[in-house]
């Protein structure tokens, strides 16, 4: 038998240690259970703190990890599903098409960037949203140190003012007197078309995130889109211009464009519909998981979002039920009753809310603190060892917050 998981974001990952963990319980040999995890690298992007510094750092190694709990990695990218021969198709580093068959299948291919066709988009935006994206906005903030001073310069657009735009443009000030020093006139923008910044978060929290942007310098433009880009910067929906040697694209996400080839109900985002235990139930033999799936969290109503904080507990999850279908034993419906938001300010600090409410628990200098020690401890792999490895793995346990 063969459970096959494609991905190895916070999803993937855990649906790999999770699924391990229960062949180890049963007493189950990898012989009798193969599982395999394919991906382009076998390592974890640190997707939640690409807006910070130095991105290229932000990474963290699963080969280690993989061998301890004997998960086979399959080094490729998955670009075809036949869901009827149960198979995946994939390209290797040296550009070789290969197929591997699969009993259950997760799919943890997580979510990419909406860039809307808007002129100018995919010519002069960045964005922080892949490893490579937020190392190529790393050096071209780099490179302004080498232009002339001028408010086109020393400008930053951030269009998009949901949770990472906003901790894209309170990081930025920082980031500019690094690079620029501190007599650079730095100036930052966020475009937002909704008619209030942090829109999705609610009123509880907004008055704390609109306090530090104040503190920051960073400006609003609510209630307009951007209408059209170009290398000088940016020309709203309202006419506004606004000079800017750097536009970064934060607004919006879609289900990574694999989901689209599982021949099941989707819904706005691309994300398949799965019933509570992480199950595409038109098709035999399917989980998915993670930004790939719109899941319920409760009976009431609240549906997970894409966070790397439901993601982990999502793919632990969906890796136990695909390999407890294998095994013949019970699966676990998927619960995240427990949601927590901690949403970095800068140099402003950070701001925790707990609850779908988004009740908020703390703010600056204690804020920060809790969201470094998610940042550098909480959302990492576990150690190359494999009794912890397993441990971290319960899915009843992941991110019990």
């Amino acid at each position: 038998m063969r459970l096959v998981i494609i991905g190895a974001g916070f999803a993937g990952m855990y649906a790999a240690l999770s699924a391990a963990r229960l062949r180890d319980i049963k007493g189950v040999s990898p012989e009798e259970l193969e599982i395999a995890l394919v991906a382009p690298e076998p390592t974890l992007v640190v997707r939640p703190r690409l807006y910070e510094p130095k991105p290229e750092t932000l990474t963290a190694p699963l080969q280690g990890v993989l061998e301890a709990i004997d998960v086979v990695y399959t080094q490729g990218r998955a670009e075809a599903i036949d869901t009827r021969s149960r198979a995946v198709e994939f390209v290797t580093a040296n550009g070789a098409r290969e197929t591997i068959s699969y009993d259950r299948l997760v799919v943890a291919t997580g979510s990419r960037l909406f860039r809307p066709n808007i002129p100018g988009l995919a010519e002069h935006a960045f964005s922080v949203d892949q490893l490579d994206d937020a190392i190529a906005l790393d050096r071209h903030l780099h490179s302004l140190a080498d232009r002339p001073a001028g408010s086109g310069r020393d400008t930053v657009v951030v269009a998009g003012g949901g949770f990472t735009g906003i901790e894209v443009a309170t990081e930025m000030p920082a980031r500019l007197r690094a690079i620029l020093g501190d007599s650079a006139k730095a100036r930052v923008v966020i475009v937002e078309r909704n008619d209030a910044i942090a829109h999705d978060m609610g009123a509880g929290p907004r008055p704390v995130i609109e306090d530090a942007l104040r503190k920051l310098g960073v400006e609003t433009r609510l209630g307009v889109g951007v209408a059209a880009l170009d290398e000088a910067g940016v020309t709203l929906a309202d006419g506004e211009r606004i000079e800017s040697a750097t536009v970064i694209w934060a607004a919006g996400m879609r289900a990574a464009p694999l989901t689209a080839q599982i021949p099941a109900e989707r819904d706005n985002f691309g994300r398949l519909l799965v019933d509570r235990d992480l199950r595409v139930p038109s098709v035999p033999g399917v989980f998915a998981t993670g930004d790939a799936a719109r899941a319920a969290c409760d009976d009431l109503g609240n549906y997970a979002l894409m966070s790397c904080q439901h993601a982990t507990r999502m793919g632990a999850f969906a890796g136990n039920n695909a390999a407890a279908e294998l095994l013949g034993v019970p699966t676990k419906p998927y619960a995240q009753k427990a949601y927590v938001t901690c949403l970095d300010l800068g140099e402003a600090g950070a701001l925790f809310t707990r609850g779908w409410d988004r009740k908020v628990e703390m703010v600056g200098a204690p804020a920060k603190k809790t969201k470094h020690e998610i940042n550098t401890v909480w959302i990492y792999p576990p150690r190359a060892q494999r009794a912890a490895a397993l441990a971290s793995a319960d899915p009843e346990r992941v991110t019990d917050l």
